[in-house]
């Protein structure tokens, strides 16, 4: 199962880096480019996440039902699978979160800074709060690994 993500990754990872580089050297159309990286990394994890999860069913099919029975339950560990995937949800739910927090109060902290420099340390504890939101979704996903 590990072997399908570590495969998988720099079919994720190499077309990221290249939508990275473009979106530097073309800054006018950032936005357009980091969509489209971000609907082909989606894409991708989703298969990914598809294939590893296909992947214990197919090697169970050619063993017995109650040999495949067992299998299954000594792969996934009577729900593994639902407390991963609960995990990475609770983190990237988070991750994303706490960017569209950050992105709105950095821009509204930014504003006040500039007609008021002396809101500085305010406004970033306002930004830090905001970030903290990540921190709360990785706790969430250390303890469902934790119970994995």
């Amino acid at each position: 199962m590990i072997a399908a993500w570590l495969l998988g990754l720099p079919v994720v990872a190499v077309p990221a880096a290249v939508l990275a580089r473009l979106a530097a050297r073309r800054p006018q159309r950032g936005a357009v480019i980091l969509a489209v990286a971000g609907g082909l990394l989606m894409v991708g994890a989703t298969v990914l996440l598809v294939l590893t999860l296909s992947g214990g069913a197919a090697s169970a099919a050619s063993v017995s039902a109650g040999a495949a029975a067992a299998h299954a339950a000594s792969t996934t560990g009577g729900g593994n699978s639902a407390a991963l995937i609960g995990a990475a949800i609770a983190v990237a739910g988070s991750t994303i979160g706490a960017g569209i927090a950050v992105a709105y109060t950095g821009a509204a902290a930014l504003a006040a800074m500039s007609e008021r420099p002396e809101l500085f340390g305010r406004a970033m504890v306002v930004v830090g709060l905001a970030g903290g939101i990540a921190i709360y979704g990785l706790i969430i996903g250390i303890i469902l690994v934790g119970k994995a």
